[in-house]
């Protein structure tokens, strides 16, 4: 319990002060908006064009790791598009919005402190394998549902054009696939350009944690606090649960196993969030799920831990 207090704390103090510096109106809302553009649009997406231009995409991958994780990632995203839209009855935009936050869990900021603390360093291995293909597959599963949604009815070719054309012209999978092009082509940065965009790409997940505490202060829970705890719930027990039942049928290793269900219990990263505001939808819900869900972690990762001993 203690390593996840001092996980989990300095984000929650980070988050604090962006919701404290917003609520004090030490910084306006359209500083927030500001410091949440510069997050999505620039300082992620060079972490994720950093992280591809630095991994071994011939590396080999137990495919049975990630059917087992996926396959709870997936799950979690049906849910929660499918709960929001007929449960709760949100439009098919905010419910693809409510998906992504079933969809993607918090796989390096706290799941691999996590299980680094409770498993040791060697036990790492399978969480890179699956953080190599995270923000790549829940960015393109995510996009190509919004975009799919925002061209209905207007046939399949159209829709897939669009579809397409949101993908490729989205920040994020902009970074992905210039660093994994890099990486392919052999080629390298020079050195002073690499500095650069490590200090910017340093940036973002603190950028990104302070000003969602400010976009807290404006979408608070009201009115919203059913889907919310639906959402929860999606994230926090039905992905780990369905990690595990798929993990166990396909016989995965007890060090892949454990990796993967911690993962997949992992709360709703701060990428939800940023996917919501990237399209101006269900922010309060996403925001508020990554709050809450993050809290909870504590606990229930504990509890997940106990379980796999």
């Amino acid at each position: 319990m203690q390593a996840l207090v001092q996980v989990i704390l300095p984000v929650f103090l980070v988050v604090g002060a962006g919701y404290l510096a917003t609520w004090r109106r030490w910084i306006g809302e359209d500083a927030v908006e500001g410091i949440m553009k510069f997050a999505q649009s620039f300082a992620i997406p060079m972490l994720l064009f950093l992280a591809l231009t630095r991994l071994d995409l011939g590396a080999a991958f137990d495919w049975r790791l990630l059917v087992s994780f996926y396959g709870g990632a997936v799950t979690g995203f049906l849910a929660g598009l499918l709960g929001a839209r007929f449960l709760f009855g949100r439009d098919w935009e905010d419910a693809v919005a409510v998906g992504f936050v079933g969809l993607f869990s918090n796989s390096m900021l706290l799941g691999v402190p996590i299980t680094e603390r409770a498993y040791g360093p060697e036990a790492l291995a399978p969480n890179y394998a699956i953080i190599a293909l995270h923000a790549p597959t829940c960015y393109l599963i995510g996009i190509t549902a919004m975009e799919g949604v925002r061209a209905r009815g207007a046939g399949v070719g159209r829709t897939a054009l669009k579809a397409l054309n949101g993908l490729w012209h989205n920040p994020l999978v902009i970074g992905i696939a210039l660093g994994a092009a890099l990486n392919l082509s052999g080629l390298s940065l020079p050195g002073v350009v690499t500095e650069a965009v490590e200090m910017i790409s340093r940036a973002g997940l603190p950028a990104a944690l302070f000003g969602l505490g400010g976009v807290l202060y404006r979408y608070r829970p009201e009115g919203d606090l059913r889907l919310i705890a639906y959402v929860v719930a999606v994230s926090l027990v039905l992905h780990p649960v369905v990690t595990w039942a798929l993990g166990r049928g396909l016989d995965l290793g007890e060090g892949p196993f454990r990796s993967a269900v911690l993962t997949a219990a992992m709360a709703p990263g701060v990428n939800a969030y940023l996917f919501a505001n990237m399209y101006g939808r269900a922010k309060r819900v996403a925001a508020s799920s990554v709050l809450i869900a993050t809290g909870l972690c504590m606990l229930t990762a504990w509890g997940w831990m106990s379980l796999l001993g």
